[in-house]
């Protein structure tokens, strides 16, 4: 996690030095600062640390894909003249453990269109989710736990 900021703060001194902080510049500044920690490779730049960021970014894309799907699939069922919803709350097993991955998959959870994060158990090993069509709870739990969980435990584990 260190190394993520010092990456971010070599991506902001580089907009700073460059005057600019448009998208691409810092996107830039990131990749430059990224290739500097891998060259000083300890502790910072080590091989860890950029399987790490590749997993946080590519956790980010699989976010970003599903909550377009989520989307186009709340806005067809809404725009269905006879929805057929079966909303409903199922339990899913929580594989994660730690408290921040835990806020990270329900904040993903909630974030994404039809879904919606409601409790945690006292143990904190279940997640309990609302779901706009709960007609099939164990394929979503699947969906959640092959994309959002697995991602975030090969992202900070």
């Amino acid at each position: 996690m260190i190394a993520l900021l010092l990456n971010l703060l070599l991506a902001i001194a580089w907009a700073t030095v460059t005057g600019s902080a448009s998208p691409h510049n810092l996107i830039f500044g990131f990749a430059l600062g990224a290739l500097c920690l891998t060259i000083v490779r300890e502790p910072y730049g080590s091989r860890r640390y950029l399987r790490r960021s590749w997993a946080i970014l590519h956790l980010a894309l699989v976010f970003l894909k599903e909550l377009a799907i989520s989307a186009w699939r709340v806005a067809v069922t809404v725009l269905t003249p006879n929805m057929r919803l079966q909303p409903g709350i199922f339990a899913f097993p929580l594989t994660v453990d730690r408290d921040f991955e835990i806020t990270l998959l329900a904040n993903m959870i909630t974030l994404t269109p039809g879904t919606l994060s409601v409790d945690v158990s006292e143990d904190r090993k279940t997640l309990y989710v609302h779901a706009l069509d709960c007609a099939d709870p164990e394929a979503t739990k699947r969906d959640i736990a092959n994309g959002f969980e697995r991602r975030i435990m090969e992202a900070f584990r």
